[in-house]
């Protein structure tokens, strides 16, 4: 074992351009793009990539970067470091470079080299809008080289291992996918009260929805004027007459026609009849960090049904913010945009898990007036909730939005108070193993991932196949590949473009030419 280089003797590190061709891409014109399968498949970046190969959705006619098949595809510009092989002779754009290992190193013993090192080559990506690395960063890398019977062996080993990892991960996925359409099915048999038929016979005589209603409303009302008047005084300009009372606007009023039949006893109304909603503050120079910081949660902390406070990054407030903005137990926090269709309007309930916290201006907050705000969550997140959701969502560039007054004009089914409470205890009581086996299955699959980059780790510090002292080393490979390099250099030169040619020159009596 070589301990500075902490690989086996009979192994070489060899930087990339000493023992494999690379082909950076380069987009061709986009006249020569096409749907219908003429030239060559086209692969622009890592948003192709599949497990091992990428799938065409584009194909060009003329292209100017080409890789030969099974030439190893890496991911070099938003994100840095993925990697595919190259299903056959394809066109590469600027996101993407071709690596073709010389001298009979194995294409997949490449491949594996490059994922042993993605986080490093992420962490060599620069930018500033997005990461990418440079041809010079590319060839600078240095990778360990196995001689080539060994390196079959650590190919076969390696997938070996990786297929008993990927039926495992299956096998997770399958319980995970179980997993969400049972809490759908949950969900969506609360929201259209097939939980509570029983509860209902039972309990006859409860408030009906109309007049429930009635009591939101009003209180909606009386917490609006309360909030105007603290504004007006905190002005200094409190008022003299009623008459700012009457820039209250009424929230709008669903069309039952058009929606689904609820239970005897249900109502439908909007979720701007039952919640306060409000967007949260932009993040900007003047909101810096410096003096009067508190939490500040963004779209990446809301995720379907659960928070995550991992990172929650600090912003400045000014006076009187916090009072106005400050999250309270039991607010729904709805984010507003997403490039992906099926995520937009997820939710998630904020229960006070950190104090004084505010939010961002892409979380829409909506606060239940009276009612119960875990219903109002169980029906955001159930299926035909999320479909009243997506139906609402306008896409702009591939990003899909909504907006406050879209959001308060979603219809939501209004039962009795205390069905919800009922409706609220029969979902909790049916899912109430679920989070431990989601956690279970998410802890699962992060353990096949590290259990992945410990065989790969291994691998190229050749401690997962045994050496063969009759293999040929690694620095003769390469001594081999570097001489076929030297006798076609000349070659290479006489028929490269860069080849001077010797003018013509004519005589003067014949208009012959000659050298």
């Amino acid at each position: 074992m070589s301990a500075e280089n902490n690989i086996p003797d009979s192994w070489q590190r060899s930087t990339l351009p000493d023992c494999c061709t690379i082909v950076l891409g380069q987009s061709p014109s986009s006249a020569t793009y096409n749907t219908e399968g003429k030239g060559l498949a086209f692969f622009q970046g890592k948003a192709e990539f599949g497990p091992l190969y990428p799938t065409p959705g584009c194909w060009c006619s003329d292209p100017s970067k080409v890789a030969e098949p099974d030439d190893v595809l890496l991911s070099i510009r938003a994100p840095v470091g993925p990697t595919n092989l190259a299903p056959a002779r394809c066109c590469i754009g600027r996101g993407l470079a071709a690596i073709r290992p010389n001298g009979g190193i194995l294409n997949r013993f490449m491949l594996y080299a490059f994922r042993s090192i993605e986080k490093n080559l992420d962490e060599l990506g620069t930018g500033t809008t997005f990461k990418a690395i440079t041809g010079s960063v590319l060839r600078s890398l240095s990778i360990p080289v196995a001689p080539v019977r060994e390196q079959r062996r650590i190919v076969e080993e390696i997938d070996k291992q990786f297929t008993r990892l990927d039926a495992g991960v299956a096998a997770l996925k399958r319980v995970e996918a179980n997993l969400r359409r049972y809490k759908a099915a949950v969900l969506k048999a609360a929201v259209e009260g097939r939980l509570t038929q029983r509860w209902r016979a039972e309990h006859p005589d409860v408030e009906p929805p109309s007049e429930l209603l009635k009591r939101i409303l009003t209180e909606r009302r009386r917490r609006w004027e309360q909030a105007q008047l603290a504004k007006m005084q905190a002005k200094g300009k409190p008022p003299t007459d009623d008459r700012w009372k009457k820039k209250y606007k009424e929230p709008i009023v669903p069309e039952p026609e058009a929606l689904p039949r609820l239970p005897t006893g249900w109502k439908w109304v909007t979720l701007g009849q039952l919640c306060l909603v409000q967007q949260g503050f932009s993040k900007s120079p003047r909101r810096a960090p410096t003096e009067n910081v508190h939490p500040y949660l963004r779209v990446a902390n809301v995720l379907r049904g659960r928070l995550d406070l991992a990172d929650v990054q600090p912003i400045r407030l000014f006076e009187g913010e916090l009072e106005t903005m400050r999250l309270q137990r039991g607010d729904l926090l709805i984010v507003e945009g997403n490039g992906s269709k099926s995520e937009i309007g997820r939710s998630a309930l904020w229960n006070g898990e950190i104090a004084d916290c505010v939010h961002q201006n892409h979380i829409i907050r909506a606060r239940a007036i009276i009612a119960w705000a875990a219903f109002i969550d169980a029906y955001w997140n159930s299926p035909p909730g999320n479909s009243a959701v997506m139906a609402a969502a306008s896409s702009t560039s591939g990003l899909y939005t909504l907006s406050v007054s879209k959001v308060s004009a979603l219809p939501v089914p209004l039962p009795p108070l205390a069905e919800q409470q009922a409706i609220v205890n029969e979902v909790e009581e049916r899912l109430s193993s679920l989070a431990a086996a989601e956690e279970a299955v998410t802890t699962g699959v992060r353990r096949a991932s590290r259990l992945r980059q410990s065989i790969l780790k291994r691998a190229f510090e050749g401690k997962l196949v045994p050496q063969d002292p009759t293999d040929e080393p690694a620095s003769v490979l390469l001594d081999r590949i570097r001489s076929q390099r030297a006798a076609e250099e000349p070659r290479r030169a006489r028929s490269g473009p860069g080849v001077k040619r010797v003018p013509r020159r004519k005589t003067a009596k014949s208009g012959l030419t000659r050298r």
